[in-house]
């Protein structure tokens, strides 16, 4: 499953996430783990069309409150403005921006999403 990140990782910050409830890699069967590499680098590569960052991020995510929880990569955008603006990048980067708190618009996800949409299903009826 893709869809976008709820959190302050910026706009294009996509979560890529096992359907089944899952909170190791190890877990993944056979398919799934077939189909998370591919997976991985078709979203990366819309959201770098689409977002034109400086470099696109994924990173694996899975805990919540210290517990591990739901295995989530997060492909991110990494965008000289903000890295600039942040003056960090890479995982202080994220740390700083989860300590702003921003989230990004809700129209502005939306706008986004209706653009990567077309490039993931396109990339997924050529694959």
């Amino acid at each position: 499953m893709v869809e976008h990140s709820v959190g302050p990782l910026g706009l294009g910050a996509l979560v890529v996430k096992p359907v089944r409830h899952v909170v190791h890699v190890a877990e993944l069967n056979d398919a799934e783990s077939a189909a998370l590499g591919p997976l991985l680098r078709r979203v990366a590569a819309a959201v770098t069309e689409v977002v034109r960052p400086e470099q696109v991020y994924v990173c694996l995510w899975s805990h919540a409150d210290a517990v591990p929880g739901h295995l989530h990569f997060v492909v991110q955008p990494a965008r000289k403005a903000d890295m600039e603006r942040f003056d960090a990048y890479g995982p202080a980067l994220q740390m700083e921006m989860f300590r702003e708190g921003a989230v990004p618009d809700e129209t502005e996800v939306e706008a986004l999403c209706r653009r990567l949409r077309p490039i993931l299903v396109r990339s997924v009826a050529s694959s």
